[in-house]
C-alpha cells in the first residue's frame, strides 16, 4: 500500500508522517533525491520475503528527485510492491494533479489549512480589531496556536517586505508568488505606513521571545489578542 502525504500545512502532514514512522517496528527511510532503485531494491530484497513483508519504507521529498528514466523505473517498482510492504512519501508542499497521476491506487492524505486562516491573515489591517479577534478565536478551533502565531509572523514579515521594492527579488516567497497572490499583499499593504509595518514586526518579535524564554505571563493566544488590538 502506497500512501501519499502532502500539502500546505507541513508542520501537521510531517508530524502525520514521522508519528506512522514511529509506529513501525522495521521502518527504512530515504531522502527523495539521494536514494536510487538499487538502495530500494536491497532494502527490501536482502531478506527472506518473510522478513521483508515486516518492512515498511518512507520516502521523504519523493518529487525532488529528477524526473528521468530511474524516476520512471522507481515509480514502477513501487507500485510492484505496494500490494507486500507499506511505502509512505512524504512531500514538504502540495503536490500537483500531474504528480498524483504517478500514484492513481495511493491513500492521498492532504493536510492544508483551514480557509478561516487565510481569511483572518488577508484581514490584518488597522481599525478592524474586533473583526480580526472573532476571526482568530474561529481560527483556533480548528488550527493550533503556535500554528497561527507562525503565519502571523510570516504575513507580516511578507507585508514588510512588498512595503521595501528593493527586498522583493530577495524573498523566495515573494518571487515565486503568483501574481493575484501578489496583489493581495500589495492591496493590503497599502493600509500600513513601512514604520507602522516594523514596530507590528518588532512587536512580534518581542512576543516570540517572551513565549520561547517563559518570561510572559501571556498564554500565546493572550498576547496575539492584544497584539491584534495594536494594530
Amino acid at each position: 500500500m502506497i500512501t501519499l502525504i502532502h500539502g500546505e500545512d507541513v508542520v501537521s502532514s510531517r508530524k502525520f508522517f514521522i508519528d506512522e514512522k514511529k509506529k513501525s517496528s522495521h521502518a527504512i527511510t530515504f531522502s527523495g533525491n539521494s536514494f536510487s532503485l538499487t538502495d530500494l531494491a536491497q532494502a527490501l530484497e536482502s531478506d527472506s520475503l518473510f522478513e521483508s513483508a515486516k518492512k515498511e519504507i518512507f520516502i521523504e521529498d519523493f518529487f525532488s528527485k529528477k524526473q528521468n528514466l530511474e524516476f520512471s523505473n522507481i515509480l514502477s517498482y513501487l507500485e510492484k510492491h505496494a500490494k507486500n510492504v507499506n511505502i509512505n512519501i512524504w512531500e514538504s508542499k502540495q503536490v500537483s494533479k500531474k504528480q498524483l497521476n504517478n500514484f492513481k491506487n495511493a491513500i492521498i492524505k492532504l493536510f492544508n489549512f483551514p480557509k478561516s486562516l487565510f481569511l483572518f491573515l488577508g484581514e490584518l489591517k488597522p481599525q478592524n480589531n474586533k473583526n480580526l479577534i472573532y476571526l482568530l478565536h474561529k481560527t483556533l478551533e480548528t488550527t493550533e496556536v503556535e500554528l497561527v502565531f507562525y503565519m502571523i509572523i510570516r504575513q507580516f514579515r511578507l507585508l514588510l517586505a512588498i512595503s521595501q521594492d528593493s527586498l522583493n527579488n530577495q524573498i523566495d516567497e515573494i518571487k515565486n508568488m503568483q501574481s493575484w497572490q501578489k496583489a493581495k499583499l500589495q492591496k493590503q499593504v497599502s493600509f500600513f505606513t513601512e514604520a507602522h509595518l516594523k514596530k507590528i514586526y518588532n512587536y512580534i518579535c518581542s512576543i516570540e521571545i517572551s513565549q520561547k524564554s517563559g518570561a510572559s505571563i501571556l498564554s500565546l493566544p493572550q498576547a496575539i489578542d492584544f497584539l491584534l488590538l495594536s494594530i
